[in-house]
């Protein structure tokens, strides 16, 4: 089959001309363009299919294409573009599929949204997949400083990411200091690493996607861009690149803005029939404190308010005259999914329905980036040229119809001309776009109006007499700090909890800009606080079954809430506030239908509009907070009487809250229906660790039982957290944390299993894992055997009568009739009989004993080794001795010196991303092997 017909089999749609251009003379041999520079419009997600086509068809690119979308709310719309291809695969484009060596689905993975982080990616190293996530989740993994990725996994994802990867960076202009990082791991890491090494692991490929012709300094060749060919054949080209839309100014109302584009989003709304219109807005809501980088304009919230007034239902009637939604940020992950299914169903996104009343989308910035989002016409304030160019390019994108485009402005107003302030600054930048757009072609209708079409934009950016507006429209690139070795070797020594010279990595992904500290929130039904203690936590141990506890329950995307730090601090003052003084306070809607039974005091009546306060309030002295850090370590807790107070305590909470995670009570309340903040809220918001449904996706179940439970077939039990205990001390109520089927998320658990398995058998099938990985990755013979030793050999530590002990392997021997050393027990691990042992650690006397230890070359043996030590986080570059009693604490840690000094020369051999590529094979073959005794068990069960 040719291109055109793989093409159509995996999409359904004949490819453009430019799409079928790009693969043969880029794709069909492996030469990628240093990037695609396409209007928007026309399909630039394409790429997933090309890449796709080429790897079924033999092209020796990378196996894994990370799709980089810079906007947390529209991830998941090129999730299902990825979706579709997989979908696919099992039916029109089956051939594909065989060629592709793929026995099961296409693995999709994101690392925000519908399917978070759900493992697909990392369970097999040698096969395609599809990974979408942020700039900010991509790129901190990419450096070993994964937000919200414990230490130990950390290394895993940045080996999977920095090598065999096609990171495809999707509107690249937006976030120029992230595309120079990328293109300096590209062309540097390999320099990097010694000679030979680059023929052993697989490189790392960037592909920005772009609609502005923007050349990056540093490309070695130039952008794949249109020809002239490429929309005089194509039909469909030439109807996108014409696409009708009248530009018009208007001057901005000094007052009353948000009614003024509220009036205007109305009008274009009901003429000629119901229609969808975009609104954007540069600001939020009003907020005194939020960075006013545009003066006093409109704000989404503002223009909300305005639309609502309208569209309230006729005297007797029951359904608005209009369906209105916001898009913006500041909202909790579950409910910005919800938005994306209204977009879908007022067909803003995909099949667009004659609709039987107006629909509007209101958005910030965060609605300019998305795949697919087309509305029929748009009203909006003025931004920088690129944000201009996004924006128009989310209305009439397949021309279809005929777009009315209107946007307000006012002059900025100076103070001091000399001497402007940063507002001032940006607020002279977007109205520098209106000189630049003017120069666009008069509309075909004349008048005032002009053609913004995308191909008049497209000649508009190649007019050498425009360039210099656009360049004085275009917000400029941040500094941004260089990128060298001694930087990315810091931030990989991941067992180290604190280094001096491992900074934070936010400058190298979007450069030293004046951006507002985030937080993140999450509600809980249940937090990790032992009752009637005082001063909780009180020591060391503490914090750490604290961490351990999140470490196996994470925080879920879906449960995320992230917003300006200053923000969070007044709003948990004014709700503390509140809560202390006890007096029932009104909500400005309903709770929504799911609220967690776990947290009683919902309405009983959803339409009720004034929301009673929760039948189990929190006290002065509860445990209303505890904050993590990015890595998911213990920071403090905060009591209720704690988050209330003056001005210094203000600022003290402030910076407390700086880049971290605040996990709230659900008792605590002021997040509302929408998702958005509200210190007026009372009632507990639906939380994932309450709501069985929601527990199901996010596939972890967090319970609080007075007596241990039974086995189920669907759910894993990983750890408990006791709560309460008789005088006696023993146990009388925890919290027990369950995952569905395989989806274990801390690193000692996977020791855990419904089922036990002996050591040799463990090890045996992950030795037969690591050689089909081998196999598939086509290694040499010598790196076959290193890695099919390390898998053979990994666990040997586990013979230790202490760790046989610990996780309750004698028991589990008589339970199951086996003989031997147990590898997988059914738990629960006793951590004061563990003492702390690394299994790993006591591992390496065994393979350096083995018999074929000895027949491998030096530079394998080291790399033997420390996979062997590396393989749930540790060794990078230091382990723990403690629990080790093979040998006096001298040679231990004469052992564990060596440890560190090994991970140094292998650093040095295979440079950063390539070392921690050999780990992620082995950790993915003793996962495999792990899952392996899970569907052996499961097939058990079924029979």
């Amino acid at each position: 089959m040719n291109i055109e017909q793989d093409f159509r089999a995996l999409t359904g749609f004949t490819p453009l001309a430019w799409q079928a251009r790009l693969y043969r003379e880029h794709f069909a041999d492996g030469s990628l363009p240093s990037a695609v520079d396409v209007p928007t419009g026309l399909g630039k997600t394409s790429v997933m299919a090309l890449w796709l086509i080429a790897r079924a068809r033999g092209v020796k690119l990378p196996r894994r294409l990370v799709y980089i979308v810079d906007r947390r709310a529209v991830v998941d719309q090129a999730t299902d573009e990825a979706v579709r291809l997989r979908k696919a695969l099992e039916g029109e484009a089956a051939h594909l599929k065989a060629l592709l060596k793929l026995d099961r689905k296409l693995p999709i993975s994101t690392l925000r949204g519908q399917f978070q982080d759900n493992r697909e990616w990392r369970e097999d190293p040698a096969a395609p997949a599809i990974i979408v996530g942020t700039v900010d989740m991509i790129g901190s993994r990419l450096l070993f400083e994964g937000y919200g990725v414990s230490r130990k996994m950390r290394p895993y994802q940045a080996g999977l990411l920095g090598a065999d990867a096609l990171v495809v960076l999707d509107e690249a202009h937006l976030v120029p200091p992230f595309q120079h990082l990328l293109r300096a791991i590209e062309q540097e890491a390999p320099k990097w690493a010694e000679d030979g090494a680059s023929k052993v692991v697989p490189p790392f490929r960037l592909l920005p996607l772009s609609a502005t012709q923007c050349e990056t300094a540093g490309d070695s060749s130039p952008p794949f861009r249109l020809e002239t060919g490429d929309w005089e054949k194509d039909e469909k080209a030439r109807d996108r690149l014409t696409a009708s839309k009248r530009l018009r100014f208007e001057k901005l109302a000094e007052k009353d803005a948000n009614e003024q584009l509220a009036r205007e989003a109305w009008r274009l709304a009901s003429e000629n029939g119901a229609k969808r219109v975009i609104v954007f807005c540069n600001k939020r809501s009003k907020h005194k404190n939020e960075k006013d980088e545009f003066g006093d304009g409109p704000t989404a919230q503002g223009v909300v308010e305005e639309l609502e007034k309208r569209a309230k239902p006729a005297p007797g009637a029951k359904e608005p005259k209009a369906d209105i939604e916001m898009l913006v940020g500041a909202r909790r992950q579950r409910e910005r999914d919800r938005v994306a299914a209204w977009l879908r169903d007022k067909g803003f996104v995909g099949e667009r329905a004659a609709l039987t009343r107006p629909a509007f989308l209101v958005a910030t910035s965060a609605g300019e980036v998305g795949v697919d989002i087309d509305a029929d016409h748009m009203v909006a304030d003025l931004a920088p040229w690129e944000r201009m160019v996004q924006r128009l390019g989310r209305v009439n994108r397949r021309g279809e119809g005929d777009a009315d485009v209107m946007v307000f402005l006012s002059k900025p107003v100076v103070k001091k001309e000399d001497a402007p302030t940063p507002a001032e600054e940006r607020a002279l930048l977007a109205f520098a776009a209106k000189t630049a757009l003017e120069r666009l072609p008069k509309g075909r209708d004349g008048g005032d109006s002009f053609d913004a079409s995308p191909g008049a934009l497209r000649a508009l950016a190649g007019d050498p007499a425009a360039k210099g507006d656009i360049e004085r429209a275009t917000t400029p690139e941040p500094l941004r700090p260089a990128l060298n070795r001694a930087l990315v070797e810091a931030w990989s020594m991941t067992s180290l909890e604190q280094h001096t010279g491992r900074p934070e990595v936010a400058p190298w992904l979007r450069g030293w800009v004046d951006e507002q500290s985030q937080t993140v929130l999450v509600w809980r039904a249940h937090l990790p606080v032992r009752e009637s203690v005082s001063n909780w936590p009180r020591t060391k141990a503490e914090q750490r079954e604290i961490e351990d506890f999140f470490e196996a329950a994470p925080p879920h995307e879906s449960e995320k809430l992230e917003t300006e730090t200053y923000h969070v601090v007044e709003w948990l003052q004014a709700r503390a506030t509140a809560l202390l003084k006890g007096a029932p306070v009104a909500a400005d809607a309903a709770q929504d239908d799911d609220v967690v039974e776990a947290c009683a005091g919902a309405p009983d009546d959803a339409d009720d509009a004034t929301a009673k306060p929760s039948a189990t309030p929190l006290g002065r002295n509860d445990i209303a907070a505890i904050v993590l850090t990015s890595a998911g370590d213990f920071a403090r807790a905060y009591k209720l009487r704690d988050l209330s107070g003056e001005k210094k305590e203000k600022d003290e909470l402030e910076r407390s809250l700086r880049g971290k995670t605040l996990i709230l009570h659900a008792r605590f309340g002021g997040l509302a229906k929408d998702g958005l903040l509200d210190e007026k809220w009372i009632d507990p918001p639906a939380t994932a660790d309450a709501n069985e449904d929601w527990s199901l996706a996010t596939e972890v179940r967090i319970r609080r039982l007075h007596e241990q439970p039974g086995r189920e077939a669907d759910w894993r039990h990983e750890g408990d957290f006791v709560v309460r205990r008789e005088p006696d001390g023993q146990p009388s109520e925890w919290l027990s944390v369950d995952h569905y089927h395989d989806a274990v998320r801390a690193e000692d658990a996977r020791a855990l299993a419904k089922t036990a398995q002996t050591l040799e058998q463990h090890e045996s099938w992950a030795e037969q894992r690591a050689e089909v990985i081998a196999e598939a990755l086509s290694l040499q013979d010598d790196a076959k055997q290193a890695l099919l030793l390390a898998a053979r050999l990994h666990d040997e530590g586990k013979r230790a009568t202490r760790w046989q002990r610990a996780f309750k392997a004698a028991r589990d021997a008589r339970t199951f009739n086996l003989t031997g050393p147990l590898a997988k027990t059914c738990g629960p691990i006793d951590h004061a009989i563990l003492d702390g042992y690394r299994h790993e650690f006591g591992s390496l006397p065994y393979v350096e004993k083995h018999s074929r230890f000895g027949a491998l070359g030096e530079e394998w043996r080291d790399l033997v080794l420390h996979l062997v030590a590396a393989h749930h986080g540790q060794a990078r570059p230091a382990i723990e001795t403690k629990g080790c009693e093979d040998a006096p604490p001298s040679a231990l840690e004469g052992r564990a010196r060596e440890v560190a000094l090994r991970f140094a020369r292998l650093q040095k051999r295979w440079g950063p991303w390539g070392l921690a590529w050999w780990e992620a094979l082995l950790r993915a073959a003793d996962q495999q092997a792990s899952r392996a005794l899970e569907d052996a068990a499961a097939n058990k069960e079924a029979r």
